[in-house]
């Protein structure tokens, strides 16, 4: 698989083990030590996309924001849960802010999924 290809998942084993069969490779930490190495190991294996679970994230924040000016990998947080909680909703309204000196393209299509 060539790197432009490759992704990763730093989440609890028992939920994802299973996306290997797709060629995802899986980063299960159980210490916030773990995360952080797992997470330099993402960096320098040159994964172009990298999720996050929610838990996770939040504990490396520092080390993410810190990242934030490469390229790749891209970092994307998610939730094993249907509803966002707030520490993501805040997450990704910095990060539209960050993008697009506005979070109004996520408070809009926050409001849409709403009056679903």
């Amino acid at each position: 698989m060539s790197d432009k290809n490759k992704i990763a998942i730093i989440g609890d084993r028992n939920l994802f083990l299973p996306f290997q069969a797709f060629g995802l490779t899986v980063f299960s930490p159980t210490t916030v030590e773990e995360a952080r190495e797992m997470l330099a190991q993402v960096v320098d294996q040159k994964y172009a996309l990298c999720f996050i679970q929610e838990n996770w994230m939040e504990l490396l924040k520092d080390e993410l924001t810190a990242l934030s000016h490469r390229f790749s990998p891209v970092w994307m947080g998610f939730s094993d849960y249907r509803g966002i909680s707030q520490a993501m909703e805040k997450f990704m309204s910095e990060l539209s802010i960050k993008a697009t000196g506005s979070d109004a393209l996520f408070t809009r299509g926050r409001k849409n999924h709403e009056t679903r």
